[in-house]
């Protein structure tokens, strides 16, 4: 009962017969399916690769070409916000807390949006900035190219300098930042916002 079984031998001058076997299909479909796949992929490649370069790539300013305010106060015009210098600044031209006054810029051709900076009062020095009041939140609206709006609401400390957040919008040609509420109120004073920067990507 131990004894193994010999194997079969053939006499000799006779052939084996082989048993039949499956063609072997399974790695020409694979390679048809990745050529395919190639050929259809080929005309996104470009728009795929640019894509990549934009969200690995650092932003880059994208300054407004024009820009207009709610209001303004005499010798604080919306253009102060948007000049470069953050040691002028825009004002509505009624004292408050500015809540539904707002700054608005259009850009000569659609820019995809990922960063917004923030100067916040009347200068990014610590012994100017407190000279006005200072937006405490802020709605930010951007505006596509066909018409579609994306809104963040942005939540701003009060301190002096620069303030940066992430806002995002692809094919942004409109922006708009609404003051919602504001640090420092009272009598005779306004909300006042230094400068307002955006960065991201031309298309």
């Amino acid at each position: 009962m131990f004894r193994r079984r010999g194997r079969k031998t053939h006499a000799a001058g006779s052939r084996p017969r082989r048993g039949w076997r499956r063609p072997r299909l399974a790695l020409p479909l694979v390679l048809l399916a990745v050529a395919a796949g190639v050929w259809f992929a080929l005309p996104h490649v470009p728009g795929l690769l640019g894509l990549a370069k934009e969200e690995t790539g650092a932003p880059e300013a994208v300054p407004p070409s024009a820009f207009r305010g709610s209001s303004e106060a005499s010798g604080h015009p919306a253009a102060a916000a948007f000049d470069g210098f953050n040691n002028r600044y825009w004002a509505p031209r009624k004292p408050g807390d500015g809540a539904g006054e707002y700054l608005e810029c259009d850009f000569a051709q659609p820019v995809r949006v990922t960063k917004v900076v923030v100067f916040s009062g009347t200068s990014a020095l610590k012994d100017e900035f407190l000279t006005q009041a200072r937006p405490a939140r802020i709605t930010v609206t951007l505006t596509s190219e066909d018409g579609e709006e994306t809104s963040r609401t942005i939540r701003l400390r009060d301190q002096a300098g620069q303030q940066t957040f992430d806002v995002r919008g692809a094919d942004t040609v409109r922006a708009r930042l609404t003051v919602d509420s504001a640090y420092g109120t009272g009598e005779g004073r306004r909300t006042a916002v230094a400068e307002v920067e955006f960065f991201g990507h031309r298309s």
